[in-house]
């Protein structure tokens, strides 16, 4: 084949070929994006990783009055003045990395936390204000790289162990009134630390389908050991999160309440 360069026709015929090549290939893409926000891939752009960055705030610390989450010095308006167990929507971000902290809210604010973050296109961040011990307070980042198959219409779950009373948990999603005893029975999130997310930050949320109600146990981790049980239903393609808790009439026990993506607040999830 000539050289496009040396040969006027044949640079004439690459330019062309390319060009409806290229043109093709953004055809498809508008194609196939069409097609799957019309079977309610809204988030598809997250998906393929070109979704601006969001992130979302969980005041989960039992201990601590209404705070107010800040970007930079820059009070979110959305995070303003929130109680305890408020949890907002995810919110789009620039890509430019930024202090985020956490503070009372009064005369004299008291930090509670910091973290940074350093946006990634699709990322999805989650900052979560938490006790520690003593009077001692923080603030953690969940870094979710949100890696879901373009096909999948599965519903995505998270936990966080916001309960200085529980070293270590574990949660099962099963049918309302299963049986836990079975040892061929794991949890679908393991082992979560006090003070930490499950799974671990950095790795997505656990698949599962959408489209029912699910017994939610929390036990002790490695154990049978019953700290919760509560029902919950939600439906295919929603992002839940859970968070444990302090229960504030057991000492030994959690409560759990969840998150939505796109509701209003968040809510407890009822006992059974």
């Amino acid at each position: 084949m000539d050289c496009p360069h040396e040969n006027p026709t044949a640079l004439f015929r690459f330019i062309a070929l390319n060009a409806m090549t290229s043109l093709a290939k953004v055809l498809f893409a508008g194609v196939a994006l069409a097609a799957l926000s019309a079977c309610g891939g809204g988030d598809t752009a997250s998906r393929l990783d070109l979704a601006n960055p969001t992130v979302r705030f969980v005041h989960a610390a039992a201990g601590v009055p209404a705070v107010t989450l800040s970007r930079a010095g820059v009070a979110q308006s959305d995070s303003t003045n929130v109680p305890y167990q408020y949890v907002s929507n995810y919110s789009d971000i620039d890509m430019s990395t930024a202090d985020w902290s956490v503070a009372t809210v009064g005369a004299v604010p008291v930090a509670v936390g910091q973290v940074s973050i350093p946006p990634v296109r699709g990322n999805k961040y989650t900052v979560v204000a938490l006790d520690g011990a003593g009077t001692l307070t923080r603030a953690i980042l969940i870094v979710d790289p949100y890696n879901k198959s373009l096909t999948s219409d599965s519903a995505r779950l998270r936990v966080v162990n916001a309960s200085p009373n529980a070293p270590s948990i574990d949660v099962y999603m099963t049918a309302v009134g299963a049986d836990l005893t079975p040892v061929s029975l794991l949890p679908n999130i393991a082992a979560t630390l006090s003070g930490q997310p499950g799974p671990a930050s950095g790795t997505d949320s656990v698949d599962i389908p959408g489209g029912t109600v699910y017994q939610v146990t929390v036990t002790t981790a490695a154990t049978k050991t019953m700290l919760f049980k509560g029902a919950l239903g939600f439906a295919p393609n929603q992002d839940i999160l859970l968070v444990a808790v302090p229960d504030p009439l057991l000492p030994n026990q959690v409560a759990v309440f969840f998150k939505i993506e796109g509701s209003n607040g968040s809510a407890a999830v009822p006992g059974i």
